[in-house]
Parts: structure tokens; sequence; C-alpha cells
């Protein structure tokens, strides 16, 4: 018998009130193969966020050199 087939019994074993459970698992399975096991460099890069004051990209420079400081909020 193949792999296949001795699935196929398995599952023909499988009492009704359990098949469904037994579809989620294997749905489950085939899913998990068909995404990339390790992260691509781009899901890593999409995943980087940056917290800084809205003017930071403007002034790049000023913040790196500091001259200019991000300034606390005042309420």
């Amino acid at each position: 018998m193949t792999t296949k087939e001795l699935i196929k019994a398995e599952i023909d074993s499988v009492p009704e009130e359990r098949l469904d459970d037994l579809y989620e698992l294997i749905k489950s399975f085939v899913q998990s193969g068909t995404k990339p096991n390790k992260p691509t460099l781009m899901d890593s890069l999409l995943e980087i966020q940056i917290d800084g004051p809205e003017v930071f990209p403007a002034n790049l420079d000023l913040y790196l050199s500091g001259e200019k400081r991000e300034e606390p909020n005042v309420r």
C-alpha cells in the first residue's frame, strides 16, 4: 500500500464525531507547508518601526550631530 492509501484507511477508521477535528488538523498541516518557514529579509524590514518626532526625516542630519533633540510633549 502507498502512504496515501494508508492515510485513507486510517481516516476511514476515525469516528464520525471526530472528523471535524481531523479536518481542521489536516487543513492546518497543508497550509503550514505553503508558508515559508523562515521569514524573508523583506518580511523583517517591513516589521521595523521608528519612533521619533514627525520632523525626524527632514532634520536627520541635525539629530545625528546632536544639534537638535526631541522635545518632550508639553501639556
